[in-house]
C-alpha cells in the first residue's frame, strides 16, 4: 500500500461485543458512518490495517482490542445525478423549501453514499435551481440533520435565500426544537447543557464535550414524559454543532434510545436508530420577512416506542 499524505485514517478499537466477528462486519459496525461494501473495497485496496499489519482478506476475525486503521482516500466529486424521489414536502416557493426528512436518508454524497441522497431528489425535482454557497456537493443545503434522524430541513432555492438563512443561524434566531426519547430518568424539569463539542480523538467518527479546542454548544432541554427507565425531553438547539443533542445527551449519562454511536449497542425496545425528531423549524422568510413555523409529528416507529412506553407505565 502506498502511502497517500492527503488519506485521513480512521482509527478504532474493537470492543467486546465484535470478539470474533469478520472484519468488515465488525468495522461497518463500529464505523457506523461506512457502509460494509465501502470497507469491503477499501479492504481490497489495501487501506485497511490490523494492529499496523495490512489486512486482504474481508472474512478475517478480529479480537477485542485490536487496533483498526481504516486510509481513507481524498474524496472525489462525483457528478451530481437527479433522481426522482418521493420527497414529503412541507412548504416550498422560489426561495426556500422545507422538508420533512425521513430517517435514514443521507442529506448530501459523501464517500460511501454517492447517491440515493436528498441532494439527488433535490437536483430532480428542482432541476438544479438551487444555491450554489455550499458547493456542487451541497446544492440548496443550509443545515443538515443526521442520516437516520427524521425531521424537518430547509433548503434554499438561489445564494440570496441562503445568505439570509445562514445569517439568521449564526445569528440563533432560527427556532430547532427535536423531539428525543433518551435513557434513564431525568429528575429535574429542565436544564441546559453548555459544553464545548470536538473530534473524539479515540474515534474519529464521533465528537465529544471537550475541554479545549472545541465550538460552543449549547442545548436547551425539558421533560415531556417521564417512563421510569426512558425520558421524552424536548431539546432546543441554540447552536447547531454536529451531533449536537446525542453528544449532550450523552454526557449528562441520558444518551438517546437506539444510539450506538454514543449510547449501548443493543436496546430492549427494538429502537433501529436514536430516537430523534426535528419536530419544530422557525425562520424568518428570507425575501417576504414574514415569521414561519413549521411543525412535524414523529414517525411511525418513533410513535410506536412511546405507545409500548405509555402501556407499560
Amino acid at each position: 500500500m502506498t502511502p497517500d499524505k492527503r488519506e485521513e485514517k480512521l482509527i478504532f478499537e474493537i470492543p467486546a461485543d465484535f470478539d470474533s466477528v469478520r472484519l468488515d462486519k465488525a468495522l461497518s459496525s463500529v464505523a457506523g458512518d461506512l457502509s460494509r461494501s465501502f470497507i469491503q473495497k477499501l479492504i481490497q485496496q489495501e487501506k485497511v490495517t490490523v494492529n499496523n499489519e495490512i489486512v486482504r482478506e474481508k472474512k478475517q476475525p478480529v479480537e477485542v482490542g485490536d487496533v483498526v486503521t481504516v486510509s481513507m482516500p481524498e474524496p472525489s466529486l462525483p457528478e451530481i445525478k437527479p433522481q426522482n424521489m418521493d420527497l414529503d414536502i412541507v412548504y416550498e416557493d422560489d426561495d426556500v423549501v422545507v422538508i420533512n426528512k425521513p430517517a435514514g436518508l443521507v442529506v448530501h454524497p459523501a464517500p460511501g453514499n454517492p447517491d440515493g441522497t436528498l441532494v439527488n431528489g433535490l437536483m430532480a425535482r428542482y432541476e438544479g435551481r438551487l444555491s450554489s454557497i455550499n458547493g456542487v456537493l451541497r446544492p440548496g443545503i443550509v443545515h443538515r440533520i443526521d442520516k437516520d434522524t427524521s425531521g424537518l430541513l430547509m433548503v434554499a432555492r438561489n445564494d440570496r435565500a441562503h445568505e439570509s438563512l445562514s445569517e439568521q443561524l449564526a445569528r440563533h434566531t432560527i427556532i430547532r426544537k427535536y423531539r428525543a426519547i433518551v435513557l434513564d430518568n431525568i429528575k429535574e424539569d429542565e436544564g441546559t447543557v453548555d459544553r464545548p463539542i470536538g473530534r473524539d480523538p479515540s474515534n474519529r467518527l464521533r465528537n465529544c464535550v471537550v475541554q479545549s479546542g472545541g465550538k460552543n454548544a449549547v442545548t436547551h432541554y425539558r421533560v415531556m414524559e417521564r417512563f421510569g427507565k426512558y425520558t421524552l425531553v424536548e431539546a432546543v438547539l441554540e447552536t447547531g454543532r454536529t451531533h449536537q443533542i446525542r453528544v449532550h445527551m450523552s454526557y449528562i449519562k441520558h444518551p438517546l434510545l437506539g444510539d450506538s454511536l454514543y449510547g449501548p449497542e443493543k436496546n430492549r425496545l427494538g429502537a433501529h436508530r436514536q430516537m430523534l425528531h426535528a419536530g419544530t423549524l422557525g425562520f424568518i422568510h428570507p425575501v417576504s420577512g414574514r415569521e414561519m413555523v413549521f411543525e412535524s409529528q414523529p414517525p411511525e416507529d418513533f410513535e410506536n416506542i412511546l405507545s409500548r412506553l405509555r402501556s407499560e407505565n
